[in-house]
């Protein structure tokens, strides 16, 4: 088999493949992640390298600029190796796995306190919530039941894929399915290692580790095929309590150390909602309350001591900063707040990190959608119809300049196109059209609802009045919601520490009716409804005026 050297920049790292290897692949075999997060199949651009050599290329026609096309840049996916290369990698098309910063700590664990402990104790376990984005750990003392110290990172599975079915396409590939699970335990493994070294624990004194995901995340956790999820009957492998040696699942605890994963209840509703229910309390509460996690399945739960109903909204991971033209995750660079001068259109934003923009995050979206409406940039169906020097025709719409280049840390502009608007406008009409069906199935209405908690890490940087005005969420009085940060892990930690509490997470899971929004007659006309900005009867968002 014909082999060529691919030397990566400015990384200066070299690996031999065999021809027509695609430059994505070779990068994920020398270890290096390209931003995938359409997993590969040519769909996102995100993944632009400049190429030195000779390659072929595939790539779909409008995925690059002619300009680009002239300056050798290729998009990794599509571009396959014909001879010995070089592959300069920008900044912007490259993932960095490296520790989240003190303000994304702040939105992932926001909530979950660590106390000063005694680690004189024997006993130690870590409570993990395997998100498709983060991972976040937690080491505990389970004789003080103190937490020693907390730990989040990036999912490293974001090479293969932005969202869960990317990443179930990419399993069925040959080696996919290992490669996805060498990535999320080698990020377990890495949280473990880096918490017992700081807190001085013996890794023989580790016996417990508990995880809660959604039901992809704990399928490749488990190295176990997630093929079905998808295909119908839409039937995971398992769904029932999992307890099992962590050393089977390659988590390097005590060789005598056992590895729970909290209870799922079907493809789209996993454990962490079960842990999330656990830990607001939301199964205890006489009234009926909802219980939402922003994110790219956006689940959904309503009820109280009485019953539990749960859906997915199927959103996608727009919110998250994925699939928009300069969309990031909430982290440094990220512009995470927007006011718009409605006589001139000038922009004031804030920055995560105070550090020159580079993209605009999921909260950061939400306030510059409310913003071009009440400026009268963009229309109700989210078309730009004014006038000015940020506004520009592109070849297939329209854009808005956010922030012009000089004012960034790259050397293009940051802009929303009507393209982005639209993808947004379906993220938030799927998430509210959810939770109104839902709503509506159990003959209620919003009035109706005690509390609304809204969890995960998304939540901490929410602007609620700007999400209520773009139609994210439904007009109740603004008290009623909650934060409760991030769920999974508060409720991973209860069940490591009492058995009671993972009864409970069992029966919990058990009793959670799951429904199934595809197969409900109203739902396409209540998302149909919501594809506007608020929403297309404007009664059931009085307070909002444009």
């Amino acid at each position: 088999m014909e082999k060529f050297l691919v030397t990566f920049l400015p990384d200066n790292l070299s690996v031999s493949v065999a021809k027509d290897t695609t430059i994505l692949a070779a990068a994920i075999s020398a270890q290096i992640y390209i931003n995938s997060a359409c997993g590969g199949d040519g769909i996102c651009g995100k993944c632009k390298v400049i190429v030195r050599g000779q390659v072929t290329s595939s790539q779909p026609n409008g995925s690059l600029t002619s300009e680009e096309r002239k300056n050798n840049i290729y998009l990794s996916c599509f571009t396959t190796v014909q001879g010995n290369l070089e592959v300069q990698i920008p900044d912007s098309s490259r993932l960095n796995f490296d520790k989240l910063t003190p303000e994304e700590l702040d939105e992932r664990l926001s909530g979950l306190l660590v106390e000063p402990a005694d680690t004189t104790g024997n006993n130690f376990g870590f409570c993990f919530d395997i998100g498709t984005t983060t991972i976040s750990g937690q080491l505990v003392n389970l004789g003080s039941k103190n937490i020693l110290g907390t730990r989040a990172t990036y999912n490293q599975q974001a090479a293969f894929g932005s969202d869960v079915i990317t990443r179930i396409i990419y399993a069925a590939k040959p080696g996919g399915l290992q490669q996805l699970h060498n990535c999320v335990c080698g990020t377990i493994n890495q949280i473990i290692e880096e918490l017992i070294s700081v807190h001085k624990v013996e890794l023989n004194n580790v016996n417990s580790i508990v995880c809660a995901g959604n039901t992809t995340m704990i399928h490749l956790l488990l190295n176990m095929d997630p093929a079905h999820i998808r295909r119908l009957p839409y039937v995971p492998k398992t769904s029932i309590p999992l307890v099992l040696p962590a050393t089977k699942a390659d988590i390097n605890i005590s060789t005598a150390g056992i590895l729970r994963c909290v209870p799922g209840v079907s493809s789209y509703v996993g454990g962490d909602t079960t842990a999330g229910i656990l830990s607001s309390g939301l199964y205890q509460k006489e009234k009926t309350c909802i219980l939402i996690d922003i994110g790219t399945n956006g689940e959904i739960v309503l009820g109280n001591r009485d019953f539990l109903i749960a859906c997915a909204a199927s959103a996608g991971p727009a919110f998250e900063g994925s699939g928009l033209t300069c969309g990031m995750r909430a982290s440094g660079g990220a512009i995470q707040k927007i006011q718009i001068n409605k006589d001139d259109f000038n922009i004031e934003y804030s920055v995560i990190q105070g550090k020159k923009p580079h993209g605009i995050c999921g909260s950061g979206y939400i306030d510059l959608l409310c913003e071009m409406l009440d400026a009268g940039i963009i229309d109700k169906n989210g078309r730009i119809k004014a006038e000015n020097r940020r506004i520009r025709k592109t070849d297939t719409a329209k854009e808005f300049v956010v922030c012009f280049k000089e004012e960034t840390d790259g050397v293009n502009d940051i802009v929303i196109t009507e393209a982005d608007i639209e993808n947004l406008k379906r993220s938030k009409g799927a998430i509210y059209a959810a939770t109104s069906i839902l709503v509506k199935h159990l003959g209620l209405d919003f009035s109706g609802i005690e509390k609304f908690y809204i969890a995960g890490g998304f939540g901490t940087y929410l602007n609620i009045e700007k999400a209520i005005r773009i139609g994210l969420l439904p007009d109740l009085e603004r008290n009623k919601f909650v934060f409760i940060g991030n769920s999974s892990l508060a409720g991973a930690r209860q069940i490591l520490l009492s058995s009671q509490e993972m009864d409970m997470a069992d029966s919990l899971a058990a009793k959670i009716t799951y429904f199934e929004l595809s197969v409900e007659p109203g739902y396409m006309e209540e998302y149909s409804q919501a594809l506007f900005f608020p929403h297309t009867d404007l009664t059931k968002f009085p307070t909002v005026k444009f």
